[in-house]
């Protein structure tokens, strides 16, 4: 059986494929996760901020705090979009046992757009200066996508060269929304 057919067979619960089987249990179950994605669309909107505020830097306090605040603000638009939206599509009741699974969407929303603080909270303790803080956002943030995009690639079954070229491909897109929405901010 190819990588790919394995891939999806991981996908349903079937054996993994080598790429898959590398990977310590933990970040294989996360990398099959729904939380992939919200992770990656926090850690967009995370470093929008981060390049819009670098324009006029505020205190590193001040950042930290504007990197934790949005990332609240977008973990509970997410939950509360994820409510209305369950309403409205499935015509029902949210049930008091869904809302654990819509704060969980929501938090992995909400630490992909708040981890860029943790870099402006070291410059607020004088472990590192505010612009080496902007520059370890910038590019762990861009990291972070790059890698998310090569592992999704090597378990949708490309080979190396072919990863590396889908997290280029993927770092690329990202890097262009993040501009876009430092644009807008």
């Amino acid at each position: 059986m190819s990588d790919v057919g394995d891939s999806r067979q991981f996908q349903r619960g079937g054996t993994p494929p080598a790429a898959a089987s590398a990977l310590p249990r933990a970040i294989a179950d996360h990398l099959g996760s729904h939380d992939v994605a919200r992770v990656i669309y926090g850690a967009i909107i995370g470093l929008a901020l981060v390049v819009a505020l670098e324009r006029h830097p505020p205190t590193a306090s001040a950042t930290a705090a504007a990197i934790l605040a949005t990332a609240l603000a977008v973990g509970l638009a997410e939950m509360y979009s994820e409510f209305v939206g369950t309403e409205a599509r499935e015509r029902r009741h949210i049930r008091h046992t869904e809302l654990r699974g819509l704060a969980t969407d929501a938090l992995a929303v909400a630490v992909g757009a708040g981890f860029p603080a943790v870099f402006f909270i070291l410059a607020a303790l004088r472990v590192i200066d505010v612009g080496p803080a902007f520059t370890l956002a910038k590019w762990s943030g861009l990291g972070l996508i790059c890698v998310y995009g090569f592992l999704a690639a090597r378990l949708a079954g490309f080979r190396v060269g072919g990863a590396i070229l889908h997290a280029a491909a993927v770092g690329a897109i990202g890097g262009v929304l993040i501009a876009l929405k430092a644009l807008l901010h």
